[in-house]
């Protein structure tokens, strides 16, 4: 399949258990972001690969407008589905690294836990850039790899044998050149630990048969494990 079929394939078949997860964890996300961001309360904001409405229902009540833009329409349905108490957000199919051209610009467009599944995350991010208006801001949320190569190399080995619409983990630097290749401002950083159960992380992927083996045989050792979060905040 390529690179889309594969992804619209995982992801339809665990929508509706994405959504019920980030469901479960919307109060803190909306609460760290608010922080994290500081919306002015009048924005224009973009959700790119929104996927079922994390960061756009937590956006929503700080800023005046959201448009979600993803590639999947299962994921998009489950978002259209909890968007009853967000009457400002919108949902538009499309893909990341080519947005739809009737769009419009934003104050501010943010990404979160998406570019992990771009093949080319340096167009992602010019996209970004692009239809953020001169002044706005830019928010960028993704696992990072590990500095050393080969950890990182065998953390991209177990998330693919897991998840196979998972392209590369980025690790800090590589963001970093990402934001000053569009001419992006750095303007905070944070790095957040997150644990995760495995078996609960595999089911989340429908991970099963034999690939699910395969992804226990690449996989940390232990029931669970601990991954660096990046949260970055730009200007445009």
């Amino acid at each position: 399949m390529a690179d889309a079929e594969i992804l619209r394939a995982r992801f339809a078949a665990t929508a509706g258990r994405l959504a019920e997860l980030e469901e479960s964890r919307r109060a803190d996300l909306a609460e760290r972001v608010a922080r994290f961001v500081e919306p002015r309360g009048e924005e224009r904001a973009l959700d790119a690969g929104t996927g079922t409405g994390a960061l756009a229902f937590a956006l929503a009540p700080l800023v005046a407008e959201v448009v979600g833009v993803d590639l999947v329409p299962e994921l998009l349905r489950e978002a259209r589905k909890r968007a009853g108490d967000f009457p400002t957000v919108s949902f538009v199919e499309g893909d990341v690294t080519r947005l739809p051209a009737d769009l419009g610009e934003f104050d501010l467009s943010g990404s979160l836990r998406t570019l992990h599944h771009v093949r080319r995350p340096e167009l992602a991010v010019a996209e970004l850039a692009r239809v953020t208006r001169l002044g706005g801001r830019i928010l960028v949320v993704d696992q990072l790899a590990p500095i050393d190569p080969l950890v990182a190399l065998e953390l991209n080995r177990f998330e693919r044998a897991r998840d196979p619409s998972h392209e590369r983990t980025l690790a800090d630097a590589d963001f970093r050149h990402l934001f000053e290749a569009n001419a992006l401002r750095l303007l905070r950083a944070e790095f957040q630990e997150e644990a995760r159960d495995l078996e609960r992380y595999l089911e989340l992927a429908g991970c099963e048969g034999h690939a699910r083996s395969r992804a226990l045989e690449l996989a940390p050792s232990g029931e669970s494990y601990s991954v660096t979060i990046g949260w970055y905040l730009l200007a445009r």
